[in-house]
């Protein structure tokens, strides 16, 4: 009685909400001040066909910085404590089937090569660092659903994550330096507007992005697969 009582009242105030801002909402004619100069003056100072990249990348480059840290800082601590034992491994799961091994020998590089491919024209189409990072991550998670067994060389993923991120960080650095501030693209040419081979520097951040997003991921689903295989 009371929980029915108690769902129409929420309901109810729903619909009291969502009417009164139906009612009470006007959709802007105009874009405010910041997001209208993002439209307006992001091609001819940045070189970047994508708005969204480049105030991610450039103009809120120091977000950016933090959201990476934040990834790292989870996938560390994941991976601490997740850490396995050296002990051997007694588990034996069931083999996987041959549409499945067959379907990962096919759709692995393909995978991986989109998700270099997102991250590579993030400055052109939507895409990205991130989402090619983890494009390239759901590559990995089907290595593993079809060979959970599988090792992953942790010393070339942890080269990885630590090779891009410093890079990113000595760019943004570069930047300050010839630019005109932190993670500033223009120190180098802007090219073309248009081509893969436009946006100074923005391309190269995002595909450090990528790989650092991807083997952080591909590290973390490694980890769970190691404490899965234990249990």
């Amino acid at each position: 009685m009371y929980k029915n009582m108690f769902i129409i009242v929420l309901l109810a105030g729903l619909g009291i909400l969502l009417g009164s801002f139906l009612l009470t909402h006007h959709a802007n004619k105009a874009l405010p001040e910041l997001p209208a100069y993002y439209a307006d003056k992001t091609a001819s100072e940045v070189g970047a066909a994508n708005v969204v990249t480049a105030v991610i990348v450039t103009y809120r480059g120091f977000d950016t910085l933090g959201e990476v840290t934040i990834l790292f800082v989870a996938a560390s601590l994941i991976a601490m404590f997740l850490k396995t034992s050296k002990a051997p491994k007694d588990r034996h799961p069931r083999p996987s089937s041959v549409i499945l091994s067959t379907a990962q020998k096919l759709l692995f590089p393909l995978i991986v090569l989109f998700g270099v491919y997102v991250f590579t024209n993030g400055h052109l189409t939507p895409g990205g660092g991130f989402q090619g990072g983890a494009v390239i991550a759901t590559g990995f998670l089907l290595l593993l659903m079809a060979n959970p067994q599988a090792e992953f060389k942790h010393g070339l993923l942890n080269f990885i994550e630590s090779i891009s991120g410093t890079s990113y960080v000595i760019i943004g650095i570069l930047g300050a330096i010839l630019g005109l501030g932190f993670l500033d693209n223009r120190f180098m040419s802007l090219g073309e507007l248009g081509t893969l081979f436009s946006a100074g520097a923005i391309p190269v951040i995002y595909s450090l992005i990528g790989l650092k997003v991807g083997a952080e991921l591909s590290n973390i689903l490694h980890h769970l697969n190691e404490v899965q295989n234990e249990a």
